[in-house]
């Protein structure tokens, strides 16, 4: 039992980045981030016509597609006001491949949050909750460091990250589009950006929070070792 611990608890602060920042990417996907996001100051207008609130509308149905809630053959025959398809067929393929990519990071997400509870189950059955708490510190401080390195990169060359990570998950160019193509007027370089941004940003809060919660632990120990 105890090298079983010993294993699962160096798998925890190993996948604790990947839970973390999953849980950072799914609070990306609510309306409050794009909410936010489109009236943000110098957020860029769309030149093509697209009002704030029009991209309110059409990002939200967006995103509920990503998440399932709208299905492909209803995107497909989504139309805009004027009657033009809000998305084309290169578009289209796009966000098929964006809402497979999104099922498959929700179902990681929810696979470690199950591993992560049931390690703290076990710890706490097996009288190891410092260990769980010792892990739990390293592991959100793997994903502070992570995270800063990544930010670091982001300044650096926001664009050259973007491609790569396009490159990474993506086939070929099925990821360029026209200025004057919809995904892009939704969803420009900058909204991206942001995003990004609030992502790591939202991984270091979340982060700290472990690491917090594991120092008052050992605080709440060491007093009452002192009586």
């Amino acid at each position: 039992m105890k090298l079983l611990t010993k294993i699962l608890l160096v798998l925890l602060i190993i996948s604790m980045p990947a839970l973390i920042v999953s849980t950072a990417i799914g609070a990306a996907l609510t309306p409050v981030f794009v909410n936010v996001e489109y009236r943000l100051p110098g957020f860029p207008a769309d030149e093509y016509g697209f009002t704030t609130a029009d991209r309110l509308t059409w990002s939200r149905y967006s995103i509920n597609y990503l998440l399932g809630f709208v299905t492909h053959e209803e995107l497909t025959k989504q139309r805009l006001p004027d009657g033009t398809p809000l998305y084309n067929e290169r578009e289209l393929s796009h966000m098929l491949d964006v809402r497979n990519l999104t099922a498959i990071v929700l179902k990681v997400w929810l696979g470690l949050l199950v591993f992560f509870m049931l390690v703290a189950i076990l710890c706490w059955k097996t009288n190891k909750m410092d260990a769980w708490y010792t892990a739990v510190r390293r592991g959100g401080n793997l994903t502070i460091g992570f995270i800063f390195s990544i930010l670091f990169y982001l300044v650096l060359n926001f664009n050259q990250l973007f491609t790569q990570f396009h490159q990474l998950f993506f086939e070929g160019d099925s990821w360029l589009f026209l200025m004057s193509d919809n995904l892009i007027r939704l969803f420009p370089i900058r909204f991206w950006r942001d995003i990004f941004i609030f992502i790591g940003g939202l991984s270091i809060i979340l982060s700290d929070i472990f690491v917090f919660l594991s120092k008052r632990h050992f605080k709440t120990v060491i007093k009452k070792a002192q009586g």
